[in-house]
């Protein structure tokens, strides 16, 4: 038998529990996967707790979207992947598991020199961030506006951004601003007067911004910055989004995404691991904790008690 976390009803953390469940098998086009690490996500968590709505639950609601490990069965029809094969997974469905059935198109080669931690926690960070930046036309010479640029997806922006030759000016506390300029962004401290010491850090008119904070300080900010809304996204206050004539990725916004951007956030997956792979691309890894206390993990993610991306190993 495997075991995976789940959870019956919406409430706290306290609702995720281990269990057994039978293993999983793999269908025509799928492998098993034996996971090794399990990335934490805020998305985990606004589910489980109900502040990202969702269908009734009628049975046990497995956990989790990013995972890595080892391939242990394939499906009929997998030619391109091998047993014993190392793996960062993307959307998939339950990797809060010891092991997990799952299309081998949602999976990504992971070279030795990447740890299963940190293909762990690729999959949504970077999936948003690479998909954000590629949908508001970020390129070089424009000036980036990253508010929370040091979660994960924050980071995973200014990389992508840098690498791509784009002036990058990120809001954090002050205790994380080493960390940003190590990133090659410009930090700025948010709070009052952020406005006026973005305007100064600018080096040239912001052009384009991206908002992980979800503020009304941050939005009013970057509406007071860019004229153009199109180049204003962001991933936080998808359902309001509308009303400031901003776009919104992700957040719980009402609009889908494009079969364009649905191929940006699956292309992030082996384009970050490739970055990591040759030293160019950094994440910052959190507590890793057993999988059996899932619900910590949670408590952590909530509270902001802990720095950077929260793994669980089964």
């Amino acid at each position: 038998m495997a075991r995976a976390i789940v959870y019956t009803e919406i409430g706290s953390p306290a609702v995720l529990h281990l269990m057994e469940i039978p293993d999983p098998v793999a269908a025509r086009g799928e492998v098993v996967v034996r996971i090794e690490a399990a990335g934490a996500n805020p998305i985990d968590a606004k589910l489980r707790s109900g502040k990202r709505p969702s269908p009734p639950i009628t049975e046990p609601r497995p956990v989790g979207f990013d995972g890595a490990g080892v391939v242990e069965l394939l499906g009929e029809g997998v030619d391109d992947l091998a047993v014993g094969d190392r793996v960062a997974i993307r959307d998939g469905v339950g990797t809060y598991a010891s092991a997990i059935a799952i299309s081998a198109e949602k999976l990504a080669k992971l070279p030795h020199s990447v740890t299963m931690a940190e293909g762990a926690a690729i999959g949504i960070p970077a999936g948003t961030a690479y998909q954000a930046l590629r949908s508001l036309g970020v390129t070089a010479g424009d000036v980036l506006l990253v508010h929370a640029g040091s979660g994960s997806v924050g980071q995973a922006a200014v990389q992508f951004a840098v690498a791509w030759g784009a002036t990058v000016i990120a809001t954090a506390s002050p205790a994380r601003h080493d960390q940003l300029r190590e990133l090659g962004a410009i930090p700025v401290a948010y709070g009052d007067g952020l406005l006026e010491r973005v305007r100064e850090a600018a080096p040239s008119p912001v052009t384009v911004v991206l908002d992980g904070a979800g503020t009304d300080e941050a939005i009013e900010t970057s509406l007071a910055l860019v004229a153009d809304r199109n180049r204003i996204a962001t991933i936080v206050r998808g359902p309001d989004a509308a009303s400031f004539g901003i776009r919104a990725f992700s957040g719980g916004s009402p609009v889908p995404l494009t079969e364009q951007e649905l191929a940006w956030r699956a292309e992030a997956l082996p384009k970050t691991i490739e970055l990591l792979d040759t030293g160019d691309f950094t994440i910052e890894l959190g507590p890793q904790l057993p999988l059996a206390e899932a619900a910590q993990a949670h408590e952590l993610m909530e509270s902001g008690a802990a720095s950077g991306k929260i793994i669980l190993v089964p």
